[in-house]
């Protein structure tokens, strides 16, 4: 059964990728960030400002369980701190393959200026964001290399060589 984890930095593509190849796969997608959000019936900043990080990432926890020893094969789009609180990373490579997808902080930067729903993530400049950015794949990074693969700003074929070694 498949059950691929897609772990890495906010903006790292692990949604865009995701769902590229859960349908290359024929299996399904699920973007842990949406599941929390159906689960508390609320948006993640709501989640954030109401109850505090550690209430959601122990939400996080709980759902990223329940999938990995669910019987459903699945590509997963994490929460770039899913890996790295609750021993979720020990769940991750118990239950499934780990595909680490690596993005320069220049990388990073670009994509989340786009996207004002991450709640670690908001500053007032993009110099502030960039030191944001750097201090948490710094304080993620030996989670994040704990991945059974790792991938450069990877394409969706990237991905598929990556896995189809590790078959």
């Amino acid at each position: 059964m498949t059950k691929i984890f897609l772990i890495g930095m906010p903006g790292a593509g692990k949604t865009t990728l995701g769902k590229k190849l859960a349908e290359y796969l024929r299996v399904r997608f699920v973007d842990l960030d949406a599941e929390i959000q159906e689960s508390e019936g609320k948006p993640i900043p709501e989640i954030f400002s109401q109850h505090g990080e550690e209430y959601f990432r122990r939400v996080e926890s709980r759902l990223l369980r329940e999938w990995a020893t669910g019987e459903e094969a699945f590509v997963m789009a994490t929460g770039g701190g899913a890996p790295c609180f609750h021993e979720g990373m020990e769940v991750i490579n118990r239950y499934g393959t780990s595909v680490f997808l690596d993005c320069s902080v220049d990388e990073l930067l670009e994509r989340v200026k786009r996207n004002k729903e991450r709640p670690l993530l908001l500053t007032s400049s993009e110099d502030e964001l960039r030191a944001k950015l750097e201090r948490m794949r710094e304080l993620r990074w030996d989670c994040y290399r704990q991945a059974k693969i790792t991938l450069e700003e990877p394409s969706l074929d990237d991905v598929l060589g990556a896995l189809a070694v590790r078959k």
